[in-house]
Formats: structure tokens, C-alpha cells, sequence
């Protein structure tokens, strides 16, 4: 029975009529695996193609440009394991487990502020003025105490010298873990204060 248009048909007809368009074997003479292995053939074969079209001059500065992230991330990497070498080899505590006085870390805070080296001249320098207090037996023994450890207890021992036993202390931490650059007059600062702890009563 041929049908007019329009068709209308029942849930049921719709059913059977797609059941038997989707039976046609012309929709199974490719396989869908082979399908897709062609378009990603195509898709391969269109890069390469269009690969071909771009200038050298433009392969040049895609290759520098590469060259010059790979580079600058082994900079980075590279100062990254130096820095840690390097915190590693003088440690962050103010008094560490190194056998040394209070006059050697003064001596090297006095030879690393001649040189310009501002930022050992202050670590070494509170060093010094922490490792002087030991051997006056106003602070104890403790390797692996803070700079600010030093400063709550010197406070108690010095009120009047309180705000800058605090000062020394934030400029030691600054330098030592924010690798912030110390200016002559605050290595200068730290030197003076331990001759004026050295000295008092």
C-alpha cells in the first residue's frame, strides 16, 4: 500500500521503518575501526601538509623560541638547587651545631662587610652577637633557635635594647630566608649593636 504524503506514522511505524532502513547492508560495508583509522590518516597527512607551507624563517623562530624555554627552565631548575646548596651549606639558625665563636663570626661579618657582601656581614653578624651572649651566659646553648627566639630572650636580659634586638632579628630572617639584599648601614646596624650587648650590664 503506498502511502501520501504527509506521513504520519504511529509510534510502532516509525519503529519498523527505521529498523529496516538501518538493515541495509550498505551501512556495513565499512567498517567503523577503518573509519576512524582513515580520518586520523587524513587528519595526519593535512599537518604535514600544512607543515610544508610554512616559511623557514618561521621554523627558525618556533625553534628558538623552544630552545629558549628549555633553556630558561634549566636556568631556573639550576638556581633553584644552588640556593638550597647554599642555605643547606650555613644553615637558617642562628646558633648552629659549628664550633666557632663569638670573635670569628665577627671577624667574618667584619671581612664579609669589607668585601660588600652585606647580607653575610648581617647573618654572621647576629650570629656573632647571639653566640657572644652564650659565652656571657645571658642566653643558652641551643642550636637550631630562631632569630626571634634570640630577640624574646635578649629582650628580657636588655629591655632598653628590645626594639633593636627585634629589628636585628626580622633583618636576619629577611636576609637569610627571603634572600632580601642588606644595605651597608643594616650589616653596620647589626655590628654596632653587638659591641653595645657585648658591653652592657
Amino acid at each position: 500500500m503506498r502511502l501520501e504524503p504527509p506521513l504520519d506514522p504511529s509510534g510502532d511505524d516509525a519503529r519498523g521503518l527505521l529498523r529496516r532502513e538501518l538493515a541495509d547492508p550498505t551501512y556495513f560495508q565499512d567498517n567503523l575501526v577503518q573509519r576512524i583509522i582513515d580520518w586520523i590518516g587524513r587528519q595526519v597527512d593535512g599537518s604535514v601538509e600544512g607543515a610544508r607551507g610554512i616559511p623557514s624563517l618561521t621554523w627558525f623562530a618556533i625553534t628558538l623560541i623552544v630552545l629558549a624555554l628549555v633553556g630558561g627552565l634549566a636556568f631556573l631548575a639550576s638556581r633553584a638547587r644552588g640556593t638550597a646548596r647554599r642555605d643547606q651549606g650555613r644553615g637558617g639558625d642562628v646558633l648552629t651545631d659549628e664550633v666557632v665563636t663569638a670573635a670569628e663570626l665577627r671577624r667574618r661579618a667584619e671581612v664579609a662587610l669589607a668585601e660588600g657582601r652585606h647580607a653575610d656581614a648581617v647573618v654572621d653578624g647576629f650570629r656573632a652577637l647571639a653566640r657572644r651572649q652564650v659565652e656571657r651566659g645571658r642566653l643558652e646553648d641551643s642550636p637550631g633557635v630562631t632569630a626571634h627566639e634570640v630577640a624574646a630572650a635578649l629582650a628580657g636580659e636588655y629591655p632598653q635594647h628590645r626594639d633593636r634586638t627585634a629589628a636585628g632579628a626580622d633583618l636576619f630572617d629577611a636576609v637569610m630566608y627571603g634572600e632580601r639584599p642588606a644595605t651597608r648601614d643594616q650589616a653596620v646596624a647589626v655590628l654596632d649593636l653587638d659591641v653595645e650587648l657585648a658591653g652592657a650590664r
